[in-house]
């Protein structure tokens, strides 16, 4: 079994560090790369943290609904993990952590509970439960009658990112995004931004169907080719600003921006979705829609103690998001 002096090892750091880190000390003074290279090691070495024998510890698996390398690339459920975990240590859980894709694993644990966070498949909603009736959902809401969740409202935050554009005086009004389908199943999560973008402008009389521009994921590399092959179609017959699905396309769509000697903002504007650590630092800094993620993951771990204590209601939780304006609009 891995220890911490192995991911010392790995990394590069003290034990003592790496210690710290694990356990979520607040005062230590490390960065977020440094952070995230500890937890990326530990889950390749699959380290395991030890706990005392304490048979009044309920033990809780956290399940996520993607692999181990598109959790290291995607820091928006990177982060709700953290939050799950550190809620967890605060109500002296047992964690144990898992993928979708290891069903039979899982059944092996003797569970009070799991937080399942991302989408997942109906098969997989009904294997879960059948390993108990204690489940939160994280990001996803298969079933607000059966299960607790803890999701945020994608419209909502769509308005208010296009009513702000709006106000601002904002006239010729773009989106960018892609269609998010997962497994073996369409899901809406992604559809349902440019739908709403579509209803809010038609409503507004501010539609134009040729700055919709639609690839078929949510990534860097797919907001960089589509915004790429647009300016290369319309030339300056482009928007005044664009609202990304999320940031990983509006940092794609910069970077192409960019290439062309497309001014931002002057030209063109954007804003993105989600605030992911790195929106501060690209240039210009991005506007966005902050999500508070790690509290999303403390608030499940909050609803997963009240199931254990005999709650049998289910709760869904509405995480508000923030408006966050940078340098990337006027």
């Amino acid at each position: 079994m891995a220890t911490i002096k192995d991911i010392a090892s790995k990394v590069g750091v003290s034990i003592s560090t790496v210690s710290r880190v694990l356990n979520y000390d607040s005062t230590l003074s490390v960065g977020d790369e440094t952070k995230k290279k500890i937890f990326q090691v530990a889950e390749e070495l699959s380290y395991r943290k030890k706990y005392t024998n304490n048979p009044d510890l309920s033990r809780v698996a956290i399940v996520s609904s993607y692999n181990e390398n598109e959790e290291i690339d995607d820091l928006y459920y990177m982060s709700i993990r953290l939050g799950v975990e550190q809620r967890c240590q605060f109500h002296n859980l047992q964690q144990v952590k898992f993928f979708h894709n290891q069903y039979n694993e899982i059944k092996q644990e003797n569970l009070h509970g799991i937080i399942a966070i991302g989408r997942f498949t109906d098969e997989e909603v009904t294997q879960l439960r059948e390993l108990t009736e204690h489940i939160v959902f994280v990001d996803f809401s298969p079933n607000h009658e059966l299960f607790d969740s803890v999701i945020i409202d994608v419209e909502e935050a769509t308005r208010k990112v296009l009513r702000y554009l709006i106000e601002q005086g904002y006239k010729q009004i773009g989106y960018i995004g892609g269609q998010k389908t997962f497994r073996d199943q369409n899901i809406e999560y992604g559809e349902l931004r440019e739908k709403t973008v579509r209803e809010y402008l038609s409503q507004n009389g501010l539609l134009n169907e040729d700055w919709i521009y639609i690839s078929s994921r949510f990534s860097v590399e797919d907001g960089y080719n589509l915004m790429k092959q647009k300016i290369i179609e319309q030339g300056d017959n482009l928007p005044e600003v664009f609202f990304a699905g999320n940031d990983s396309v509006a940092i794609g769509s910069l970077r192409a921006l960019h290439e062309a000697n497309i001014a931002v903002p002057d030209r063109v504007s954007i804003i993105g979705l989600n605030d992911v650590s790195v929106s501060k630092y690209v240039y210009p800094s991005l506007s966005t829609v902050k999500i508070h993620t790690e509290l999303m993951g403390e608030t499940a771990a909050d609803l997963l103690m009240e199931r254990i204590s005999e709650r049998k209601i289910p709760k869904k939780v509405i995480i508000p998001t923030e408006l966050v304006i940078r340098k990337s609009s006027r």
